[in-house]
């Protein structure tokens, strides 16, 4: 070999070795994805970034050594499926999901990718997991409640309104999870003396014609039970409540922050952050087989004073002693 040609050799040797020794030591970018079910509101994009802060505190940063690629399926179960399907074909290395729209759009989709879910009524009723122990797939995460909730929404609305006789439950009845509310309300109802009345919650006409007929006798109550459809029209139901002049009680603190009456529920962020703990844990190779499905640690009873007053609505001091929040 000619000197020369030794010597390009060699150069070429020494600039490319460090490029190539750079490339072998780059971290590994994990794909994480998120989907919801329901449109891109404030609310589920507030729990969004909340795991996203959750795993950045935790050393996961967007860019660095994660990349997020979100989805949201706009509360429509074909729109959901199609975003699950792209998302699928990412190939994500672990998938949050959000609702139970989402988790039955994934589950067809895949049977490999490790998804964690949050905001979930029935996960076992459903078909997600085989048990809360062992969910015995690539599915697992956290549950929204347990079914017994269901009754206290009812036990809190009597307090309020000692002379409420009829309660509209509004639910969605293509879930496991909106048959399983209702059965619990029903349960408990003879004994504080209401009668219940089911509705579905399909799209907006027929929830104003609900309201509207429940309206037209007194002494009634109204219940909005956990479902994507019902993120979809909270504001819908909110504003026809306020409208009829009908107390309500709510799953979850943004609906009484958007002017609800009352809510009674877990802490939704605390899902996100416990759902962040998960994936994390999933990135660092466990299965989520091995992570059992877990129900919330605390309730929280949020009250907003402001919608009483307009709906001229008396809360009782025992009440408002017991609330975790009081919006004025």
């Amino acid at each position: 070999m000619k000197r020369r040609d030794f010597i390009t050799l060699v150069s070429g040797a020494a600039i490319a070795w460090p490029v190539e020794a750079r490339a072998q030591q780059a971290p590994h970018i994990k794909l994480v994805g998120v989907l919801s079910g329901t449109a891109a509101n404030p609310d589920q994009m507030a729990r969004v970034e909340v795991f996203r802060q959750t795993m950045l505190q935790l050393g996961w940063s967007d860019g660095r050594n994660v990349r997020f690629d979100t989805h949201w399926g706009a509360g429509d179960p074909d729109t959901t499926r199609k975003q699950a399907e792209e998302l699928v074909a990412l190939a994500p290395d672990a998938i949050l999901a959000i609702g139970s729209l989402a988790v039955a759009a994934l589950q067809q989709a895949t049977r490999s990718v490790p998804v964690v879910f949050m905001t979930v009524a029935d996960p076992v009723g459903a078909g997600y997991v085989a048990s809360l122990a062992q969910p015995g797939g690539n599915i697992t995460g956290f549950m929204l409640f347990e079914y017994g909730i269901s009754g206290k929404w009812l036990e809190l609305l009597k307090q309020t309104v000692p002379e409420m006789k009829r309660t509209a439950v509004f639910r969605d009845p293509a879930i496991a999870a909106g048959i399983g509310q209702v059965a619990i309300i029903q349960s408990v109802a003879p004994s504080l003396g209401v009668d219940v009345i089911p509705f579905g919650v399909a799209n907006a006409a027929e929830i104003e014609r609900s309201v509207a007929t429940f309206a037209s006798s007194p002494n009634g109550g109204l219940i909005l039970t956990a479902s994507t459809l019902s993120v979809t029209f909270g504001d819908l139901v909110i504003a026809l409540a306020a409208r009829y002049k009908i107390p309500a009680i709510y799953t979850a603190r943004e609906y009484v922050v958007r002017g609800g009456l009352m809510a009674y529920g877990p802490n939704l962020h605390d899902q996100a952050r416990r759902a962040a703990g998960y994936i994390e844990r999933i990135l660092k190779d466990e299965k989520p087989t091995d992570l059992p499905v877990q129900a919330p640690t605390k309730y929280e009873l949020v009250i907003n004073l402001k919608t009483a007053k307009a709906l001229a609505q008396m809360m009782p001091p025992s009440l408002l002693a017991r609330a975790d929040e009081v919006i004025e």
